[in-house]
């Protein structure tokens, strides 16, 4: 049976939803590709071969971890870019310009230098989003959902790492103006699996056309 909201209002053809690792970008975009009928692209980290030995060994392999998913992000929006799927509408859980928030937490001086080269020299076929989707939460949070959702090297993530990531991207989004953006406070709310929480977000998500906007919304019961 078609969502109550979406009875009456029509969601942006293409949504992007972001946030640091643990809030929950990837589920909620998940579900809400499956109420608009729509496609979902996902950030293909599972497919990161440096991922594990960078967590596990206290930052190792900075630089491969972030060129691997340089090139992987790079790619998968040139694709996106070029299809015709924005005509039944996208849903994505990362977006291009979020990548130098990474680099910048985890490279050196000169290993950044090399990255930003490459950064600035790739070519890329950005589609804007109609809607950006940010979701925030406490390191406490985040460390929670981490450890809940249960992928092993995940759980050798530092709090004072999540703490920086999370800064750095508060940084990020309050000097973001390219599309329209909704800051989402997602640390007491769980749309991903409580219906009440997914309807109220959905009506934002589907009346939001333009500027900035923020929910706070209180937790349902």
């Amino acid at each position: 049976m078609k969502n109550r909201v979406l009875e009456t209002a029509q969601p942006p053809k293409f949504i992007v939803v972001e946030g640091p690792i643990g809030v929950g970008k990837s589920s909620l975009a998940k579900r809400l590709a499956k109420s608009f009928g729509c496609d979902i692209v996902k950030e293909t980290a599972d497919e990161n071969p440096f991922l594990e030995h960078f967590y596990t060994n206290t930052g190792q392999s900075a630089l491969p971890v972030q060129l691997h998913f340089l090139t992987e992000r790079v790619k998968q929006w040139n694709e996106l870019s070029q299809s015709d799927i924005f005509f039944s509408g996208v849903v994505a859980d990362f977006m291009l310009e979020k990548d130098p928030i990474f680099a910048k937490l985890t490279l050196t001086d000169e290993e950044y230098k090399l990255y930003d080269q490459i950064y600035q020299s790739i070519s890329v076929q950005a589609t804007r989003a109609d809607l950006i989707v940010y979701l925030q939460a406490p390191v406490d949070v985040l460390q929670a959902r981490i450890k809940k959702r249960g992928v092993q090297y995940e759980k050798k993530i530092s709090r004072e790492y999540l703490q920086k990531l999370s800064d750095a991207y508060t940084v990020f989004f309050h000097n973001y103006n390219s599309s329209p953006l909704l800051i989402v406070n997602a640390s007491d709310i769980n749309p991903v699996d409580n219906d009440a929480d997914y309807e109220h977000l959905l009506k934002h998500i589907c009346s939001t056309r333009s500027g900035r906007h923020f929910i706070n919304p209180l937790p349902a019961f």
